[in-house]
Formats: C-alpha cells, sequence, structure tokens
C-alpha cells in the first residue's frame, strides 16, 4: 500500500475575511460615521441628478417622547421605498420632518410648571412659547438620532419643523387662502371639549374607551298639549347617561314614525303605582318600571300627532329665569327605541342632534359650561360647580341627581351602565361635547363643495391596501364641518380680524400679506395685540375690529406640510405633488385626511398620487403594547443587543399591512434568517477569491445546464423583485430574497457545485461557468439586499471593493431577461424534486451511521414517468445529489401505485479519492488519486 498523501494544498478552499459572526451593534455606527463623513445622501442626489423622481413625503412624527417599535416599522418602511425607488434608478430624495406645535407639547409643558407649583397662565405668553419651543426642538434632536440609528437615509441636516418661521407663515398664508375664497366661518356648534386641557378636540385626537356611568330617568310634567289634552299633568320621561347635561335642558325629542311601525313601538300613557301618569314608548316601559321599581298600567296608545305642539316643563322649573321657560316637543328621526324611553332630552350645548334639532325650531345654545368644566357663575342651577365629567358629581347621592329627587324629577338613578366613552388620547381624560364659538371650515358650501373635491380625489389615489380607499372615504363623506379653532396658546395663530359691527372676518389681501411676512420674520409670537394697528395698515381702525387669538388644530399644520416641503423650493430635490404618503391606517381619519382636505380646498386635488398603510405592532401574542402591562419591545434596545439590521429584516418580513407581531422568539427567528442571509453572502465572498475578468465566461450558452437554470431563476427572480417594488410588497420581496438565497443556492447551487469549486482545474469551462455564476449572483444579490439589510449590504461589498463607493450609490443589476428558459425550468423542477427523492434515504443512512457522508451513498430508484427517467439520465445525477452512485431506471408496473420507488440504498464499495474524497470505480485505492484529480494535479 502507498503511503497516503495530504492534498489539502492542492484544492481551492473558500477565503474571506468577511466574519460569520455579525457584531452588528459594534459596526453599524462606525458605517453610519463613514456615511456622514462622506455626505452619502447628497452624494446620492448628485448622481442621481436629471432621473425620474420619485417623492415619499414624510408624515411628520410628533416631537415628544424616544422613538417607539411603531415608529421604527414606520421609518424603515419609507427608508425601503426610497432606497428600492433609488436602486430602480429613480431620483427618490427623503426630507424627514416633525410636527411641533400643539396641544402634546404644550400638556408637557405645564406638566413641568405644575410639578413647580407654577400656574402657566401667569407666564408671558412669549416665554411659555418659547419653553414649548425648546421641549420640541429637543426631541426632534433625540428622535432623529434614534431614527438614524435605524440606518435611514436622508436629509437629516436639513429636514422640516411646523414650528420654523417660514412654515409658520405657510400655514398662515395656507388659512388665509381658505379665507379668502370665502372657505371659513364662526359658528356655534357642539365640538369634542377637553375640560382637563381646555380645548377642542379634533375627532383624530379622540379615542374611546369603556367607562361605568350613572344613568337616570327624568320626570318632565306636560302642561300644554293641544292636539290632546288629557296628557296635561303626565309626565314624560327620559332617559340619559350625562346627568350634567339636564341643567341645560331646552327640548324634547320624539320619533312620529314610531306610530306608523307597529303598536309596541307607539308611544303610550300609564298608569303608575306612585300615583302618577308617565308618557314613554310603550317598547320601552317595562325596562323603566323596572328601573324605577313601579308597576305600569297602559291607559291607551297615542296617535301620531299625539305629541305635536305639546310642551314641558323643567322639573327645575321652580328656580325661575332659564328653567321656567315651556319644554317643546320636538319631531326627530334620530330617536330610537334601541335603549332608554323613545323620548330624549335635548340640550343644544352639549349634543350634534341636539344642536341641529333646537336650531331648526328657534331655540339656541346657552354656553353654560365654561371651558374648565364647571358650570359659568351666573347659571341658575349649581352655578360654578363641576366638574361635569367628574363621577361623583353625577352620581346618584352627587348634587343633580340630589336636587332632582328633592324636586320631584328624579324617577331612577344607578351607576352601573356600561358604555363606551370618548377620551382625549393625551391627557386620558373624559371629553364633552360642548357648544362654543369656533371657526370652521365647511364642507358642503359653493357649487363644488369640498366633500365632493375630496371624495373624487380619493377616487383618484391608489391605496395600498385597497381597503384604504373606503376607509378615508366613508370618513369624508360623513365627516362634519372641519372645526379649525384651538383654545390654547402653542400653535399658528388663527390671524383674522373681526368687525365689530357685521361679525365678517375682514378680506384684505393687503393685510394678509403683512401678517404673513411678519409671521416670517419674527414667527408666531408676531401676533399680538400691540401690532393690530401696524397690520391693519391706514385703512382700517384697530378698535374696530376683533383680533382672533385662537390657535389653528394642530392637524392644520400637518396637512399644510405638502406645501412647505414640496412646493417651497427650499429642498429643490422635491417637488409636489408627492407621488407616496405612507402612515399607520390611523391616520386615514389623521394626517391623510387633513392633507387631503387643504390641498382640495386649496388647489383642488389631494397633494399625494398613492397613499400607502401599515397597521400596527402587536407583542408576541398579538396583544396591544403598554407600558403599564409590560410588553413593549423598545427598538432601541434590540438595537443595542441586535443591531438595526435585525430590526429592518423584522419590519420587512412582516406582513405590514395587517396588525403584526414582535417578541423575543420573533427576533429570535428573524436573527436565524439574517444568518442564513449572511453566511450566503460569505460563501459568494470566499468563493469568488481571485476571481478576475479573464476567467469570465461571457458566451452564456457555453455553460452547463445547472448555471443556465440558475440564471434562470435569478432572473424570474429579478422580475418578481421588481413587481413586489411596484406593489410595495417588502414582505414578498424579502421571502423571495431569503427563499432564493437558502434554497436555490445553499442548499442546491452551492452545495452541487463545491466539488467542482475546490477540485476541478481553474481553466475548466464547468468551474470559470461557476464562479461566473457566482460574480453575476454577487452583483445582484448584494444590491437587492441593500435598501434591507443596510450596514450588512455595506459591510459585505467593502469587503470584496475596500476603495469602492457605497453599495447605495449602485443601481438595479442588469439581469438579463434572455436568461429566462422555461423548458430549462420545467426540467430542473422535475430534477430537484426527483433529487428530492434521492436525499431522503441518504439522510437516514447518515443518522443510522450506515455513510459517514452522502458521498458514500449507493441509491437505486425506479420512477414510473419515462420522461423523468430521461432527463435523469441526459446528465451527472449522481453529481446532482452528491453521491457515490444514484442510479434512475424506468418501469410500467400498473399494479405499483408509487410513481417511484428507492430498491436499494447502502454504502458503496468504491475507494475514496484522497484529493475530492468521491468513491468512483477508477480509483484503486482509499487515498489514491481519480482521474480528474490526477488530470489536474499532473496535467
Amino acid at each position: 500500500m502507498t503511503e497516503k498523501q495530504d492534498y489539502k494544498d492542492t484544492v481551492f478552499l473558500p477565503k474571506t475575511e468577511f466574519p460569520m459572526k455579525a457584531g452588528l451593534p459594534q459596526k453599524e455606527p462606525g458605517i453610519l460615521a463613514r456615511w456622514e463623513e462622506q455626505d452619502l445622501y447628497h452624494k446620492l442626489r448628485e448622481a442621481r441628478a436629471g432621473r425620474e423622481k420619485f417623492i415619499l413625503h414624510d408624515g411628520p412624527p410628533y416631537a415628544n417622547g424616544d422613538m417607539h417599535i411603531g415608529h421604527a416599522l414606520n421609518h424603515i418602511l419609507k427608508d425601503m421605498v426610497c432606497r428600492t425607488q433609488t436602486l430602480l434608478g429613480k431620483d427618490a430624495p427623503y426630507v424627514p420632518g416633525w410636527d411641533c406645535h400643539g396641544l402634546p407639547i404644550e400638556w408637557k409643558v405645564e406638566e413641568q410648571y405644575r410639578k413647580k407649583k407654577l400656574n402657566k397662565d401667569e407666564v408671558p405668553v412669549k416665554e411659555f412659547r418659547a419653553e414649548c419651543r425648546a421641549y420640541a426642538q429637543a426631541w426632534v434632536d433625540i428622535q432623529r438620532d434614534q431614527i438614524k440609528r435605524l440606518g435611514v437615509l436622508g436629509n437629516w441636516d436639513k429636514p422640516y419643523l411646523t414650528m420654523d418661521f417660514d412654515s409658520e407663515a405657510t400655514i398662515v398664508s395656507e388659512l388665509l387662502k381658505f379665507a379668502e375664497s370665502g372657505q371659513l366661518y364662526r359658528g356655534a356648534k357642539p365640538v369634542m371639549w377637553s375640560p382637563v386641557e381646555k380645548t377642542a378636540l379634533a375627532e383624530a385626537e379622540v379615542e374611546y374607551e369603556d367607562i361605568t356611568s350613572t344613568q337616570i330617568d327624568v320626570a318632565f310634567e306636560i302642561v300644554e298639549a293641544p292636539e290632546v289634552p288629557k296628557l296635561v299633568g303626565a309626565f314624560a320621561v327620559i332617559w340619559t347617561t350625562t346627568p350634567w347635561t339636564i341643567p341645560v335642558n331646552q327640548a324634547i325629542a320624539y320619533n312620529p314614525a314610531f306610530e306608523q311601525l307597529s303598536y309596541e313601538a307607539c308611544y303610550g300613557v300609564y298608569a303608575a303605582s306612585d300615583g302618577r301618569r308617565y308618557v314613554l314608548s310603550q317598547a320601552l316601559a317595562s325596562a323603566f318600571a323596572a328601573r324605577a321599581g313601579l308597576e305600569l298600567t297602559l291607559e291607551s296608545a297615542l296617535s301620531d300627532i299625539s305629541l305635536k305642539g305639546a310642551v314641558a316643563r323643567h322639573p327645575m322649573h321652580h328656580l325661575g329665569g332659564f328653567f321656567a321657560k315651556p319644554r317643546p316637543f320636538l319631531p326627530g328621526d334620530f330617536v330610537t327605541t334601541d335603549s332608554g324611553t323613545g323620548l330624549v332630552h335635548m340640550a343644544p350645548d352639549h349634543g350634534e342632534d341636539d344642536f341641529d334639532l333646537c336650531k331648526a325650531n328657534g331655540i339656541e345654545p346657552q354656553f353654560a359650561v365654561e371651558s374648565d368644566g364647571k358650570y359659568r357663575a351666573d347659571w341658575g342651577w349649581l352655578g360654578g360647580q363641576g366638574s361635569v365629567i367628574n363621577p361623583k358629581f353625577n352620581a346618584p347621592d352627587g348634587p343633580i341627581c340630589t336636587d332632582l329627587r328633592e324636586a320631584g324629577g328624579l324617577l331612577a338613578a344607578s351607576a352601573d351602565y356600561q358604555h363606551s366613552y370618548p377620551h382625549s388620547w393625551r391627557s386620558k381624560a373624559k371629553v364633552i361635547y360642548r357648544c362654543t364659538p369656533q371657526w370652521f371650515v365647511p364642507m358642503d358650501r359653493g357649487d363644488s363643495t369640498l366633500r365632493q373635491k375630496a371624495m373624487q380625489a380619493i377616487a383618484d389615489t391608489r391605496f395600498v391596501p385597497e381597503k384604504g380607499r373606503n376607509r378615508i372615504g366613508s370618513m369624508v363623506e360623513g365627516r362634519p364641518d372641519w372645526v379649525l379653532s384651538r383654545q390654547r396658546a402653542w400653535g399658528v395663530p388663527i390671524t383674522l380680524f373681526v368687525d365689530r359691527k357685521t361679525g365678517q372676518y375682514l378680506n384684505d389681501p393687503a393685510v394678509n400679506a403683512r401678517i404673513v411676512e411678519a409671521i416670517k420674520a419674527e414667527g408666531v409670537d408676531a401676533w399680538e395685540a400691540a401690532r393690530a394697528q401696524e397690520y391693519l395698515g391706514s385703512d382700517y381702525k384697530a378698535e374696530d375690529y376683533e383680533q382672533v387669538f385662537d390657535i389653528l388644530d394642530v392637524w392644520f399644520d400637518s396637512g399644510c406640510t405638502h406645501v412647505f416641503t414640496l412646493e417651497s423650493g427650499k429642498w429643490p430635490e422635491l417637488q409636489w405633488p408627492a407621488d407616496l404618503y405612507l402612515e399607520g391606517s390611523d391616520q386615514h381619519r389623521g394626517w391623510f385626511q387633513s392633507s387631503l382636505l387643504q390641498s382640495c380646498g386649496t388647489r383642488g386635488r389631494a397633494p399625494y398620487n398613492a397613499v400607502l398603510t401599515h397597521g400596527f405592532t402587536m407583542d408576541a401574542k398579538g396583544l396591544k403594547m403598554s407600558k403599564s402591562v409590560g410588553n413593549t419591545v423598545d427598538p432601541l434596545k434590540v438595537m443595542e443587543t441586535n443591531g438595526a439590521d435585525i430590526i429592518r429584516l423584522w419590519a420587512l418580513s412582516v406582513d405590514f399591512t395587517e396588525d403584526h407581531r414582535i417578541g423575543d422568539e420573533i427576533l429570535k427567528g428573524v436573527a436565524d434568517q439574517y444568518r442564513k442571509l449572511r453566511n450566503t453572502f460569505r460563501y459568494l465572498l470566499g468563493a469568488l477569491d481571485g476571481f478576475s475578468e479573464e476567467e469570465r465566461v461571457s458566451d452564456v450558452a457555453q455553460m452547463p445546464e445547472l448555471e443556465r437554470y440558475v440564471l434562470h431563476l435569478l432572473a424570474d427572480m429579478d422580475a418578481k423583485l421588481k413587481i413586489a417594488v411596484n406593489d410595495f410588497d417588502y414582505n414578498s420581496y424579502v421571502r423571495l430574497l431569503s427563499d432564493f438565497a437558502n434554497n436555490d443556492l445553499s442548499a442546491f447551487f452551492f452545495d452541487i457545485r463545491k466539488d467542482c469549486l475546490y477540485c476541478d482545474a481553474p481553466d475548466s469551462l464547468k468551474r470559470r461557468s461557476y464562479r461566473t455564476v457566482l460574480d453575476i449572483l454577487f452583483h445582484s444579490m448584494v444590491r437587492y439586499a441593500a435598501p434591507v439589510l443596510v450596514f450588512t449590504a455595506e459591510e459585505v461589498w467593502a469587503s470584496r471593493y475596500p476603495d469602492a463607493d457605497s453599495v447605495h450609490l449602485l443601481e438595479w443589476p442588469e439581469v438579463d431577461a434572455g436568461w429566462i428558459n422555461v423548458n430549462l425550468s420545467d426540467k430542473w423542477s422535475h430534477l430537484r424534486d426527483l433529487r428530492s427523492t434521492v436525499l431522503e434515504p441518504i439522510e437516514v443512512m447518515r443518522r443510522e451511521k450506515i455513510v459517514g457522508s452522502s458521498l458514500e451513498a449507493v441509491v437505486k430508484l425506479r420512477v414510473k414517468d419515462a420522461f423523468l427517467e430521461e432527463r435523469a439520465n441526459s446528465l451527472d445525477f449522481t453529481e446532482i445529489c452528491i453521491a457515490a452512485e444514484v442510479e434512475v431506471t424506468g418501469f410500467t408496473d400498473d399494479s405499483v401505485d408509487d410513481a417511484r420507488q428507492i430498491t436499494f440504498s447502502g454504502k458503496t464499495t468504491n475507494h475514496k479519492c484522497g484529493r475530492c474524497w468521491r468513491h468512483l470505480p477508477e480509483v484503486e485505492e482509499d487515498g489514491a488519486l481519480c482521474g480528474r484529480c490526477d488530470e489536474v494535479l499532473n496535467g
């Protein structure tokens, strides 16, 4: 026996310094620093100058608090949009921005005051605004660094801020466009009001939570009934879950349609066990009797005109004044028999239906409840008392119920009614409907109304997912007039002068121009009473005008961002309209809608061509995240532990259009997915060590079938990735990339060709073809991965090309569509399936230690499909299966159900080549060389 020779130095083994261990938390900050040093963002703008633009307009996050997982998802998606569009060769800039005005920041500054036992109202307003501005700027700086850490590429040195003087001036200018075109009016309507924050709220600033309230039944004595005189002396019964509105009652609503439905739905007159007669819906009589502890006997059902013209008196009528006025019965089709008594007390100050019905009948609101939720001091009942949202104030033993009980008006009261109720999402306090003079944008004024324009714009916009169209459409279709005014300090003022005699606002372009210029120079502090005459000029007298000091709804601010970013020229890389707005699905009622209405009101169309929405991130169990529950996932901590690329891979792997999950186990799975992708790149780098252009096989037709098949797979994936980019389907994008790397490359192509790479002659066509395809794969895969794994792709690229520019300056790979070969794909799809059949018994033999590796295995397989047999034998199927021998033969025995049969699996008796380790008949003894290896070494 000859002495065994060590051929280790004669084989080519992949060589790379690219580490298997990522160490992302340590590496990523350094890569970020290099990008900043290179000014990568502006370098990219220069590289794409003159190209087709793709403009994503950033919806402004609020400058308040650390970045949370929702912020992370949102900005990763935006970054993916811009990077993939840039990769396609477009100029896709990203200008980040922040919302800086409004109640959340003002509330936080007030909290700081309260801790110091200071009263915000005693501080000069300019000083207070300065503190709000400083607070907002501090959080802008913090959030900017946190979002940058995610690898989000943008114009971070020049973001837009709604509190910049230019921005504030633009917001004022846009408001005045509404005023100049007659799309603004002041009116008294019930609006959502926070007594804690002392301001009106937009619907988007309200959230609903379940509460338990006091429900009461109250008796109103009927004093006039011209149609049915016998009703005089009976008591109409109303039911409410807001006892505090009884002191502002002005009427009672009934539904005349009840009598046209059924006998049970009719109103009835009941004799009660307490000696009184009550009027209420027959359908609800038994429920009322149970609440009141009364026995009722129906005297008669009322006809459809029975309550027409009837009048009742307030249970507190003895107080005189407002309470002594008659309370008319008014017909209202909104009255139902779902609950209550079928009669509804009307307080036009505190309900939309109440206001509309009373207004139509000449009954005006009283403005009895002040901004802090207390009745005004001169109110005849409970003056100066409240707050009206305090449960104790409304309780069965509270002042309202106590007074009603003493007056004989309270029939039932219990603090057990469970229902959903609106709360301020900032203070978490309950809100009320409160009628106050406010500024509105009308939805239905003029020949071409704002509602009509907005609905048409929605029809013209692309929505991803499509269901977003119906969601925002239903909201716009049914929304009331837009309440613009807020009664706070930190925000953009409603810069109007109102004629004290006519009540009309001044509409003078010259006055408006002076106001805009002043705010552009000095910010919102320029709007002060001392300068009224300066703005009015010589044509008007300041004493003839009321200067408005309400501030704008912060949604109007953010609705104007498209103007001072896309249109202003301050960011020349941008243009109007935006190709895309991208935010969470809650913004259908927020930023998407305010931007839509603002733009339709001033420009006649939406400021965007497409809207993309994402769902909310839940914990691993699918529960809403909450700090109090302790189930939040902090992206900052995840980056400290795993790196930003792991968060990015998670965000782009989930179906973000729906609510999705994150948790430790989920992140472990993402880390494993990342590891596999990283190892794919590591193999490519190692296998391409020393590759040169002289080695390249330029004619694909000369390549072996396997290489041509892999190029087909690449071209097929390339087309699908482009579709995914166009559809913003990043879940599919990442899945295509991962599956290709894991299944088509690592587990198949790389596995089969490692023998060729290690042992074939460097100048052999087969090995050169393989390395050529690896080079094509490298250049394609690193580009595909770059928008997803921004740091890792840079590391991969720099590992092979240390002196080259950033990978993020590259464009979409040049993949030849001519590589698509359907016939070849069909053949290899069948061969891969057949290969899986062979690998199964080999794996069993390895597990049972019959063979040490697949190279020792022998498998004999029979197939019914003659075409498949032919395909398997048209090439070296043994090599494809990485075995010692694989024999595929056909059979036509119809009595056998199986289409494939393993007839033998065992260990080869052939000797092992000392260099390539293959077991071949030609190898005379273990350690000797096979013919190929001998030729490579000895020529």
